[in-house]
């Protein structure tokens, strides 16, 4: 049993099909879930959706029987994206269960759960309990069966969308949308058909194989045929979904990859207008601009550690409208705090619609500083290079530095983070300048420094 130390993640549980992860597993883990739903006192219905890897309705099956031996019962809603899965669990006030490996290869799949109303469950939220009952085996319940019944939700989960984003008055423009054969090539074409636009679609085959390419924008290399696609039709817009369809990066009309925190800034103002004076969540990676475009905007900017359950908590406390992570997740305060590529995705459609502006005119106002991106590095003992790293600049005039996650170190007009990895021998570093010889000068010395 303890190879489940590696597939129980920080947010989620992942790991390779059949040799980690398997109908056994997931049979057992839905009767963990269902008993820790019960100690929870949650509702007594689960929600599964499932994406388009050939693993994940036999892996759901499992799940679902695994939950109606402990007498829940089961709504399974067929395919869908994790945000359609969260849409589920917060129009029903159900628990939900997601099969999908998000943007990792075919070999992998894995489970995304949640409390009722989209509520996250993580190691610190219940992830820890679930996989302890895994590991010892949990008792036959003594009720009875419970009932497995099929509802499709795809068309409620579009009326919802086009409730939180006004698109009605958008002039006509010409998308591309690279679903890179992941979920939204399920769910875009429900959502364009309302839309004033021409779309051109990209891989919208669901294949759980990904045949053209990996189903993670995040990755530069998984652009281009988008890139080459929106300059060969003269796009006004492309837009790339990972595989399970929550996250959503952007392509100008000059074919460049649009920073995720530009995007966040931009939906950071529109929400602003909506919501005098609310309050918005930012990742401590994310570029200072966000931070400023909140503050021009009359908003009250919270930094987040990186990573979906801190950022839901924050808004649940902080009682924020919207909160923006660099690796491309958006999360929405009228979409039970929870994240939504599709979403994010309306936002930019209807601020290029609205205007009579080019994206990339439109996003020039947040482009205000120079990030290097994240980079990596092997590092056989962490703590004591990010100490190094610390020591160097800690005493130099002017400088900050901050624990929040990893190290922080802010100077006058730069900044930079170096955090360990949750899982791996790495540190992850990111840094940003006003000018980008500093960009790189910066990022030149630690790495220095980490790597020796």
């Amino acid at each position: 049993m303890n190879e489940f130390a590696n597939i129980f993640k920080a947010y989620d549980i992942r790991g390779l099909v059949d040799v980690e992860i398997d109908v056994d597993f997931t049979f057992a883990t839905g009767v963990a879930f269902a008993r820790f739903l019960q100690i929870e006192r949650e509702p007594g219905t689960i929600v599964i959706g499932e994406d388009m890897r050939p693993s994940s309705p036999i892996l759901a099956e499992a799940f679902s029987a695994g939950v109606t031996s402990q007498g829940m019962d089961v709504i399974r809603i067929g395919l869908a994206s994790t945000d359609m899965l969260y849409f589920a669990s917060g129009k029903l006030g159900l628990p939900g269960a997601m099969f999908t490996a998000s943007h990792n290869p075919a070999e992998y799949n894995g489970i995304k759960l949640c409390f009722s109303s989209a509520r996250p469950i993580g190691k610190e939220s219940g992830l820890v309990t679930i996989e302890k009952f895994v590991r010892e085996g949990s008792p036959l319940a003594l009720g009875g069966i419970g009932v497995e019944k099929q509802r499709n939700m795809l068309e409620e989960y579009v009326d919802h969308l086009f409730t939180l984003v006004d698109i009605k008055n958008i002039r006509p423009l010409k998308i591309i949308v690279d679903a890179g054969n992941g979920m939204a090539g399920h769910t875009a074409p429900a959502i364009f058909a309302r839309l004033n636009c021409e779309v051109i679609p990209m891989y919208f085959e669901l294949d759980g194989t990904f045949p053209n390419h990996e189903a993670n924008p995040i990755d530069e290399k998984n652009l281009r045929d988008l890139q080459k696609a929106v300059i060969k039709h003269g796009a006004d817009l492309g837009l790339a979904f990972d595989g399970d369809a929550d996250r959503c990066f952007l392509v100008d009309e000059k074919a460049q990859a649009v920073n995720p925190s530009d995007l966040t800034s931009l939906i950071a103002e529109r929400e602003l207008k909506k919501n005098p004076g609310a309050t918005i969540i930012y990742n401590l990676i994310s570029s200072r601009a966000v931070l400023e475009v909140i503050e021009e905007n009359g908003g009250v900017g919270l930094r987040s550690r990186v990573g979906h359950s801190y950022i839901k908590k924050m808004m649940a406390e902080s009682k924020a409208i919207f909160g923006g992570e660099h690796s491309g997740h958006f999360y929405f305060d009228d979409f039970w705090r929870a994240d939504s590529g599709a979403l994010a995705a309306l936002h930019a459609i209807a601020a290029l619609g609205e205007s009579n502006k080019s994206m990339s005119e439109i996003l020039k106002p947040y482009q205000r500083y120079f990030l290097s991106g994240e980079i990596n590095s092997k590092v056989t003992d962490t703590q004591a290079a990010t100490a190094l790293v610390e020591a160097t600049y800690s005493s130099m005039a002017g400088v900050t530095t901050d624990h929040l996650d990893g190290l922080t170190v802010n100077g006058d007009t730069w900044w930079f983070n170096l955090r360990p990895s949750n899982t791996e021998p790495l540190l992850r570093l990111n840094v940003e300048a006003k000018a980008p010889e500093r960009m790189q000068e910066l990022r030149d010395e630690v790495l220095s420094l980490i790597r020796g």
